[in-house]
């Protein structure tokens, strides 16, 4: 048979490859928690940023106590993705920390199946804001605590306790600079939003 002849009989027709099924997810939390560098981790396209210096106006209304080394600021947004398998590449936006940005996060969060909300757990209450959104709009989202300098303050349960989660909010610690924590906390909240769509 020639390449212009059609199949016929017994030959199975050749099925076009999709494309992987973009997913949006929004990666969130307080002040300086980790956002940046867990787009950045995972991303397999050098990751957009928005950051900016932080000048002296800025550290004051910042707090940087616990990020002294922290000279810039998202801005605006991250964005990165990372193809899960060959049938869903997600995408991951990444939201301003303070809250003075705070009227960016409708449309950043507009179609986007779930989050992840970063938390330090050495400044818990920078990440209320994040959860209590969530929450209020009804979004699948998980809480991972970041392992800064390779640990935590407090126990997961008293994370959960002090951010009054229901048992249904997953609450893991993961590590904003290892591809591989940043991906597994990624899929429990892929996961979290599948099982609310009954996939």
């Amino acid at each position: 048979m020639t390449p212009t002849e059609p199949l016929t009989g017994g030959a199975a027709a050749p099925t076009a490859v999709r494309p992987p099924l973009p997913v949006k997810m929004v990666i969130a939390g307080g002040f300086g928690v980790g956002k940046t560098t867990t787009v950045g981790s995972i991303s397999e396209i050098e990751p957009l940023t928005t950051e900016a210096s932080i000048t002296e106006v800025a550290a004051g209304v910042d707090d940087l106590t616990h990020t002294p080394r922290k000279t810039t600021t998202t801005v605006a947004m991250d964005f990165g993705c990372i193809t899960i398998d060959p049938t869903l590449k997600l995408y991951l936006f990444g939201t301003p920390g303070q809250e003075r940005f705070g009227f960016m996060w409708d449309d950043i969060v507009e179609g986007a199946i779930g989050g992840l909300v970063i938390v330090d757990t050495r400044r818990l209450d920078d990440c209320y804001a994040a959860v209590d959104y969530f929450e209020h709009k009804g979004i699948p989202f998980a809480v991972a605590v970041n392992a800064f300098d390779g640990k935590v303050e407090h126990s997961l349960e008293e994370v959960r306790w002090a951010l009054d989660v229901s048992d249904g909010v997953p609450v893991v610690v993961f590590d904003a600079r290892e591809r591989g924590s940043v991906r597994d906390a990624l899929l429990v909240v892929l996961e979290l939003a599948l099982a609310r769509t009954g996939s």
